[in-house]
């Protein structure tokens, strides 16, 4: 009965039309309406299956859809993700303008790394052509071999210039890292090396790193700086973006400025990029640990960044070439551009002063930099947009740390008692792997070795000392084996010791010899010719050979300044900009014997934080009594020391340096 009952009419409305129980519209009037089989108000099992099997049908049209969609998206991430490496050379796009276009991309990218490794650029086309005749060679061994299909031929020949292609590209990468590895190898070979042991050129010792950190129980990783998040400096860079100009990457002074300031704006929260016009030194892993950004391209793409950022900071007078690019390049020309120059010769001037008057602010380092630069400006006729703005170093955190002054780093909690103690322990197991003894006052002089630092005068100052004020006895000469730490940190060259040498008097009464620590061997600022000289004089004077200490360039230099007795500032010229190493050697309560000129003699206070000299070889002789007078003294080696220390802790340090570069950044970003 219910296999005859297929069909049941349905109700009627009020209205009388009819209305399909499937389709839910309404039909003419006086049309029956259907229903399906076995749809009944309690439906059977037959029904529950159909409409199953119809709830999935329309499922599998959902999956399909979004499978046809994912293959879609798929297919078009795969020719972009082709055609954006360049390897449209089978015609992905089917159209010669295809090609072309890939050629041209592979012709910009050559060019991008021409701009970043222009040396290497012969040696990348010579291996990339190389490669492309292998695989021409291929296919003429697969044709000589006799395959009878043209198609298949072409196909093999197509599969090995894609192979060829990928291959020389990650060949030149590799070519181009070994090819600047290979420069920069003949670049230290080239440079006169200073032997770990010989009597005629002195001693190579250092560098202490690995000491520093066993003994002050202080990692690396632990060595983070911190910013003071309340202060007017953090406030007024959080979230802002700034672009910063290296000039270089050597381990001198603005090189070094310039990543500590990166270093603090990171740490208050801004966003900072690096471009790097000279790749020359070894500060790229320093400013890799710090998680510092460095741009690969120092031209396109740091001018699209330096455009997006609230500010650019450009850190040396070198930076004049990319400051005058920039402009070209830009709407807002120069004007977003704060200028901290820190060299104070004429030829640096020279280079810079047609962008003098392009940038919003021109900062100097000191008082007698600033009215040279301003003077020079005067006789050229340049007009620069404002007032320049003076903003000195600073001692940075970790020195302070060191030399036991309170600090904003993430450092062990140690009183100053302690920290006084573990000061002396590193200065004791320093000297002791210098071969230093108590007798000896160990001078140190820190910097590029180059004829503007003065070191040659140095090394006259210190022989005429020793040959005139000091005579030697050689009845009286001792030697003391060089003892061994027994620490698995030890890195020091001199491993077979030295012959300590007692100097003396007249009447035979043993007094303090001097020592002098010259640095930084190694470095890419030092001049070869230069070097070269200072060997052949110690060469020529065995008596002061056995005086003078080299050590390495070398960003970890508190273990130097804790074994030093004094400091010796002898910058030629115009003397020094500001000389930081003099203010740091001042907060480890080293004596200054520095030149009376440039930002030396603002610094250094004559007879009270140290002794001032003329320039020149007439202040060879006076260093050299200048010497002999805290050789023979070292109470006033331990008064001007403290007091210079106290100066640096009034005026020079990282917090009286922020203040200013604050109020210089307020008025460089402000809107007007």
């Amino acid at each position: 009965m219910d296999e005859i009952n297929l069909v049941r009419p349905s109700s009627l409305r009020t209205n009388g039309a009819l209305k399909s129980t499937l389709s839910g519209k309404s039909t003419p009037r006086g049309s029956p309406s259907f229903r399906r089989i076995n749809s009944g108000r309690t439906p059977r099992r037959e029904g529950r299956s159909s409409g199953i099997r119809f709830y999935c049908f329309g499922g599998n049209r959902i999956v399909l859809w979004l499978l046809l969609i994912t293959l879609w998206t798929y297919g078009g991430f795969y020719i972009q993700s082709r055609w954006a490496h360049g390897d449209n050379k089978e015609g992905i796009f089917g159209s010669n303008e295809s090609q072309e276009s890939g050629e041209k991309t592979e012709l910009q990218q050559k060019d991008r790394r021409e701009l970043t490794a222009n040396e290497d650029s012969l040696a990348v086309n010579n291996h990339v052509d190389t490669r492309q005749s292998d695989s021409k060679r291929v296919d003429m061994i697969l044709a000589k071999r006799g395959s009878s299909d043209p198609k298949q031929l072409s196909a093999s020949s197509k599969k090995s210039r894609k192979k060829a292609a990928r291959g020389s590209r990650r060949k030149s990468r590799s070519t181009r890292k070994e090819m600047v590895e290979l420069q920069n190898t003949q670049a230290d070979a080239s440079a006169e090396e200073i032997p770990s042991q010989n009597s005629t050129y002195g001693l190579l010792v250092g560098p202490f790193g690995t000491l520093e950190d066993k003994i002050l129980e202080w990692s690396p990783e632990r060595r983070t700086g911190t910013c003071d998040r309340t202060g007017q400096f953090a406030r007024l860079v959080w979230s802002r973006k700034f672009v910063l100009i290296f000039h270089e990457l050597s381990m001198t002074g603005a090189p070094l400025a310039m990543m500590e300031l990166a270093t603090e704006l990171l740490s208050c929260g801004a966003t900072v990029s690096v471009v790097v016009l000279s790749r020359k030194g070894g500060l790229m892993q320093e400013l890799s640990r710090r998680k510092i950004k460095v741009l690969e391209d120092k031209l396109d793409l740091s001018f699209k960044t330096a455009m997006k950022s609230d500010l650019i900071i450009a850190g040396s007078a070198v930076c004049a070439s990319w400051i005058e690019k920039y402009r070209e390049h830009t709407v807002l020309g120069a004007s977003q551009i704060a200028w901290w120059i820190m060299e104070n010769r004429r030829e640096y001037f020279d280079r810079a002063k047609l962008a003098l008057t392009l940038v919003k602010k021109i900062i100097f380092l000191s008082e007698p930099q600033s009215k040279q630069w301003l003077a020079w400006c005067e006789e050229e006729k340049i007009r620069l947009k404002s007032e320049p703005a003076l903003i000195p170093l600073s001692v940075n955190d970790e020195l302070a740390f060191v030399a036991g002054i309170r600090c904003s780093l993430n450092t062990p909690a140690f009183s100053k008692e302690k920290m006084l103690e573990k000061r002396q322990l590193l200065r004791s197991l320093v000297r002791r792997e210098m071969g230093l003894t108590d007798e000896d006052m160990l001078a140190v002089s820190l910097s590029s070795i180059n004829p503007g630092k003065g070191q040659f005068l140095l090394l006259e100052s210190a022989r005429i000392m020793i040959e005139q004020g000091f005579p030697q006895n050689n009845s009286l000469t001792k030697s003391f084996k060089h003892r061994r730490i027994n620490l698995p940190l030890r890195r020091t060259k001199a491993s077979n010791g030295i012959i300590q040498k007692q100097l003396s008097t007249s009447k035979g009464k043993l007094k303090q010899k001097l020592k002098i620590l010259i640095g930084s061997v190694g470095s890419k600022s030092n001049k070869v010719p230069y070097v070269k000289s200072l060997l052949e004089f110690l060469s020529q004077h065995s008596n002061l050979s056995h005086s003078v200490l080299w050590t390495p360039a070398t960003t970890r230099v508190a273990s130097l300044y804790a074994a030093a007795d004094a400091y010796v500032m002898n910058a030629q010229g115009m003397g020094e900009t500001f000389g930081r190493v003099t203010i740091e050697a001042m907060a480890f309560g080293l004596p200054v014997l520095g030149t009376d000129a440039g930002g030396t003699k603002e610094i250094v206070e004559h007879n009270v934080t140290g002794l001032l000299h003329p320039l020149g070889r007439p202040g060879a002789e006076v260093l050299a009594k200048h010497l002999k007078y805290l050789l023979e003294n070292p109470s006033a080696r331990q008064q001007m020391g403290t007091e210079g220390r106290k100066k640096v802790e009034k005026m020079f340090l990282k917090k009286d340096m922020y203040k200013k570069f604050g109020e210089v950044l307020y008025n460089c970003m402000r809107i007007k």
